[in-house]
């Protein structure tokens, strides 16, 4: 059985061992003792160096710790490096959840039922369905007022049977590891941590979101959190020199050029219906019946998609027995048809057929369809397909 050293000490960041066993050619190590932690609990995987070759992964391996190697190490006893960013920043990440998941506990009965520790940033899910924002907030405040008390935090071996005052029962039997930050938290727990909550320094809580029946709040801790306040500030005085206002006006002024852009899109869509109704009129009053006395109007065009030409599509189509025909060679080579409901023409199954014949795909509904063929060629005998169907 390996002695983890991690758990009496997560500062070491040098220690001594033997190996007692090796496989994939000297790339897979097992040793006596080791500082390093296995992804376990959440908690990714430390990574450094055995004998100066690096440390890649590490996996729990039931008694034993499989250290997985860049290359083979032929050496029995072995000098392993930590690498201590790494590891702080796990230490800061974990030790903040632990805070955090108590003061949740703590304010609002909530109960931390999973965590997620990411590269980036980590999660917790709570045992509610949604958290406010006002809400949140406090618990930030709460969390950063422990962090600058500075309490200490302790670990300690017990028995799982008699170990009380735990956040969470533990299921867990013998001896189990015990983390305690004072005055707030008792948590069984294998993961890495600081000393005192001094040392997680500031803790943010950012995106709220909604996971099935639970709330998920995204938080960042210590160093993370320094390096996205400074990020988000960046990005705030970005859009301030740009709006040529001071940071705290941004929002504002953001909203209100967010409500004038939604109400110009708004009218820019009226104006553009109103400009396909006229040009419909217009393309309608130029083309003659045919023998079923439906109108036919064409429209082939060369760029665009056929997004461009649906305002005129269903323009044409609202005119008393009326069918439209559209067609965009570039980027890709689409169709559209449309068809009024006294035309007498199905286009979903129109086009669906003359697409098969031509090798294209496509398809829609009896009013409106659309799609794409294979080459130019076909293209143009797709619409001669169609302005024979109609003709």
């Amino acid at each position: 059985m390996v002695t983890r050293l991690y758990y009496s000490d997560s500062y070491l960041r040098t220690f001594g061992a033997r190996v007692v066993d090796r496989s994939d050619g000297g790339r897979r190590i097992y040793l006596e003792q080791t500082a390093f932690y296995p992804t376990s609990g959440g908690q990714s995987h430390d990574t450094g160096a055995l004998n100066g070759i690096a440390v890649r992964d590490v996996i729990d391996d039931g008694d034993r710790i499989a250290h997985l190697l860049d290359a083979p190490l032929d050496a029995d006893d072995v000098t392993g490096v930590i690498d201590w960013t790494r590891r702080f920043d796990h230490m800061q990440q974990h030790t903040g959840q632990h805070l955090l998941s108590a003061v949740l506990a703590s304010l609002f009965d909530w109960e931390t039922v999973s965590v997620h520790f990411g590269s980036d940033a980590s999660t917790l899910d709570l045992d509610v369905p949604e958290v406010t924002p006002e809400r949140v907030a406090a618990a930030e405040q709460r969390a950063n007022e422990i962090v600058f008390e500075n309490r200490p935090l302790s670990v300690s071996f017990e028995d799982a049977a008699s170990a009380a005052g735990l956040r969470k029962a533990t299921d867990r039997v013998g001896m189990i590891r015990i983390v305690t930050i004072a005055n707030l938290d008792r948590s069984a727990c294998g993961g890495t941590h600081v000393r005192a909550t001094g040392e997680i320094g500031p803790i943010l809580l950012r995106r709220i979101d909604k996971v099935r029946q639970s709330a998920r709040i995204e938080f960042v801790c210590g160093w993370r959190a320094i390096r996205d306040a400074r990020a988000d500030y960046e990005a705030l005085a970005h859009l301030a020199r740009t709006l040529s206002a001071a940071p705290n006006e941004v929002a504002g002024l953001v909203a209100g050029q967010h409500t004038r852009l939604r109400d110009a899109a708004s009218r820019l869509r009226a104006l553009e219906g109103e400009l396909a109704t006229r040009v419909a009129l217009e393309r309608y009053g130029e083309v003659a019946p045919n023998a079923d006395g439906v109108r036919g109007v064409v429209e082939r065009r060369a760029t665009g998609s056929l997004d461009d030409l649906r305002l005129l599509a269903l323009a044409v189509a609202a005119l008393p027995r009326a069918m439209f025909v559209g067609a965009v060679e570039s980027p890709t080579l689409g169709v559209l048809v449309a068809t009024s409901a006294d035309s007498g023409v199905d286009a979903g199954r129109l086009l669906k057929t003359v697409l098969a014949d031509a090798g294209g795909r496509g398809g829609g509904s009896a009013r409106i369809a659309q799609g794409t063929v294979p080459s130019f060629d076909m293209l143009s005998r797709v619409l001669a397909r169609i302005g024979t169907s109609r003709a």
